[in-house]
């Protein structure tokens, strides 16, 4: 055999096993891209307007789960055109720089693909699905694109324009259910996401500094201080007045409120603590699923009043039948 023979063989094996070993890793980076982890914002945003539906319905229920699904696949859109729109600027920040796009897992022509993909199954879900009105989700997609080209620089308008998709989300429930916007409701849904979001822009401004986020230059340590001791404020004195004039508890406001007001009060310690003494901040969504003292609480809250309205929808529960 010549040496010219022996150079001739083509590694065209191990080429192929390389493509279909790298596949599930790229699927994998696409199922990040759309950020899984997240959907728990629409699991618990939307169905909050059950709290105000006179009657449970499995058609109401079921509309309800449509337009969770229908908001999870529209901020997964709006994730993906995020990533691929700030992925010079998250190269530089510690964590962001993991992202399936900035760290160059997921190739830009590929993302926008993807983003394509889940628009259209998003429209296949709306068009698909049960009918009711759609304006929130429009207005989420609007203002969440104007969000990433511009809004999101501009100081101040940024975490209420992320706030804002918060309240689109549970408006997105009451066209499903039908049942009235309270608007109390809507305005602890506002503030209570202004402080998680404010909460993290604290932790930027005093761990990263300003350079990964424009909008950072409108903000010092001060500020945001005094924002977060505003909106905790406004968030806690709002839920408290629709539990006691709007909340469809009846008779059990005192003892509801008893027994909430402690338990929400620790909840908002426990995430100042962690903001501004732990420095832990950086992740809202991580600390509202994985601290034990909120967990707790929240499930606490939770509990007590499902009990209350359960209990105030069918009195009859509580009444003892003669023996």
């Amino acid at each position: 055999m010549t040496a010219a023979e022996t150079v001739v063989e083509p590694p065209v094996a191990p080429v192929a096993t390389k493509r279909v070993a790298r596949l599930p890793g790229l699927l994998r980076h696409l199922l990040a891209l759309a950020r899984p982890g997240h959907v728990v914002k629409n699991l618990l945003a939307v169905p909050l307007a059950l709290v105000d539906t006179p009657v449970w319905t499995a058609s109401a229920l079921w509309r309800c789960v449509w337009a969770v699904a229908a908001f999870t696949l529209a901020s997964s859109v709006i994730y993906v055109v995020n990533d691929i729109a700030d992925r010079h600027r998250d190269r530089a920040h510690p964590e962001k720089r993991r992202r399936p796009v900035a760290a160059g897992h997921v190739p830009v022509p590929v993302a926008w693909g993807y983003a394509v993909v889940l628009g259209t199954l998003l429209v296949a879900v709306t068009v698909a699905g049960p009918a009711m009105p759609w304006w929130p989700l429009v207005a989420y997609l609007a203002l969440s694109t104007a969000y990433s080209r511009w809004l999101k620089h501009l100081p101040l308008l940024d975490v209420c324009v992320v706030s804002a998709g918060f309240v689109l989300r549970v408006m997105q429930g009451y066209t499903a259910t039908g049942a009235v916007p309270s608007s109390l409701l809507l305005t602890a849904v506002f503030s209570g996401c202004l402080v998680l979001i404010l909460g993290k822009r604290r932790y930027e401004l005093a761990a990263l500094g300003t350079p990964h986020r424009p909008a950072l230059h409108g903000y010092n340590l001060l500020l945001a201080d005094h924002l977060l001791g505003l909106t905790t404020s406004l968030a806690g004195i709002t839920f408290l007045l629709y539990l006691h004039l709007d909340a469809p508890i009846d008779a059990y406001p005192p003892v509801a409120l008893a027994i909430v007001v402690p338990l929400g009060l620790l909840a908002a310690f426990r995430y100042l603590q962690a903001v501004l003494v732990l420095r832990t901040g950086g992740d809202p969504i991580r600390i509202l699923l994985r601290d034990r003292t909120i967990v707790g609480c929240a499930v606490a809250v939770g509990l007590i009043l499902a009990v209350a309205q359960i209990t105030a929808r069918y009195p009859h529960l509580l009444t003892w039948t003669d023996s």
